[in-house]
């Protein structure tokens, strides 16, 4: 039997965007932010001489309990630090990095998105898609090159299917095989996944690409489909050439029809370089969308966070802050960029070598951590990665039947190497 607090949250959802309750899995529309429990009486009681409701240890001066061995290695207030975050996350935290979606990407201005929900970072947000948008043997497009983390997380935990599209013809996007993708079978609920940069390929579309993509959604939402796109945001920002679209692809969506909602997928993890922090987002658009709809998904996806990990770290939130507070936060942030850039470069340089073209090809790619490339004469991947760790001390990644460089990872004087070390184990099998 359903709980009255998600049938007061679907009823809010149908009455402002009945499309967004279909897009809904049985999950989804059964999920709630149970206000009225625990969580409800526990902020009655907030501000109470004697308050007895929250399980927190307490010392008697009303600060939290901590161990001092672990305090003094902080240089942050413990109220920052060891109590419980929000399950929505903390309320400064969300206000600012919606101001900051907006600052890095100006063509959303004047556009009405949601407030987001922190989640135990973008792979958790992932997951909390999933439990809100796929039901049992749903079908979610996404790339054939893909990272294969989304297996485990749509496939192995909702039981839904990985259905890819092409993601290259030539030397850029397939927009055809998207299109036709998204319009196979009968008019419907439609759930897509779109990464960029693309990981493990690093490439994002360019402007004219990106522009192209989003006319091809919205044509399909036009002939009847109700489309849920999942933006993948992970490597946001790191885009090395002109001409290719510097902006996230949610800018397009967050308002192009009442069909499709737009669900941004973000977080500082690669935008700020704090992997282990675990701080995300969920970001929700769609043309139309109210305040009071807005609320009520981000109930639903709070009421997800709450039932799987209660709450992102707390003082992962407050470190962050503190940094986005920085003088000297953007301009860190450009430093990093320069490296990885360089790296970028120093890549596409090595790669004009045309004695590698004999053994592997690059995929396209102009952003992001990774490149890739496809393998000649039959050559095996599996077998030249062992061979690389064998032999020439260096390691790559198999995807399938493509290798994954990670040039974010290597130094820029050891680029050279890494390829030649390719070529080498290449040759090497070949004969």
């Amino acid at each position: 039997m359903m709980n009255p607090q998600a049938e007061e949250l679907n009823e809010v959802i149908k009455k402002q965007n009945q499309t967004i309750f279909d897009l809904l899995s049985e999950k989804g529309k059964n999920i709630y932010f149970p206000k009225k429990g625990i969580l409800g009486q526990a902020a009655q009681a907030k501000g109470k001489k004697i308050n007895a409701t929250i399980g927190e240890a307490i010392e008697d001066d009303g600060l939290h309990m901590c161990l001092k061995s672990i305090e003094k290695k902080l240089n942050i207030h413990s109220s920052l630090a060891f109590p419980y975050a929000p399950s929505f996350g903390r309320p400064d935290i969300r206000e600012r990095w919606k101001k900051m979606i907006y600052e890095k990407n100006p063509s959303l201005l004047g556009k009405e998105i949601s407030l987001p929900v922190v989640t135990n970072a973008l792979t958790h947000g992932l997951s909390v898609s999933g439990y809100l948008f796929l039901d049992k043997y749903d079908k979610i497009i996404i790339s054939d090159h893909f990272w294969d983390n989304y297996e485990l997380v749509f496939t192995n935990a909702y039981t839904a299917e990985i259905d890819n599209f092409t993601l290259f013809t030539k030397n850029g996007f397939n927009i055809d095989s998207l299109e036709a993708k998204l319009n196979e079978g009968t008019n419907g609920k439609k759930v897509l996944l779109l990464n960029f940069p693309n990981n493990p390929s690093g490439y994002t579309p360019t402007i004219q690409e990106m522009k192209a993509i989003a006319a091809v959604i919205k044509k399909s939402a036009d002939h009847g489909n109700k489309i849920v796109v999942i933006i993948d945001d992970a490597y946001f920002g790191l885009v090395f050439e002109e001409g290719i679209e510097k902006e996230s692809i949610f800018t397009m969506l967050a308002d192009i029809h009442e069909n499709v909602l737009a669900v941004k997928l973000d977080g500082p993890t690669k935008e700020d370089y704090v992997w282990g922090f675990r701080v995300g987002f969920v970001t929700y658009g769609i043309k139309g969308g109210t305040a009071e709809l807005y609320d009520a998904l981000a109930s639903k996806t709070a009421g997800t966070v709450r039932g799987n990990i209660s709450n992102a770290s707390n003082l992962s939130q407050s470190l962050l802050l503190q940094a986005f507070d920085s003088p000297t936060y953007w301009k860190e942030k450009e430093e990093k960029y320069h490296i990885l850039r360089s790296r970028y470069e120093t890549t596409k340089t090595v790669l004009q070598n045309k004695k590698y073209a004999e053994v592997f090809q690059a995929l396209p790619f102009n952003s992001g951590y990774f490149m890739c490339v496809e393998l000649k004469n039959g050559l095996n991947a599996e077998d030249v990665r062992k061979l690389l760790l064998e032999k020439y001390d260096t390691g790559v990644i198999v995807i399938g039947s493509v290798i994954r460089v990670a040039f974010s990872s290597v130094s820029q004087e050891k680029i050279s190497l890494l390829f030649e070390n390719l070529y080498a184990a290449c040759k090497d099998l070949q004969t």
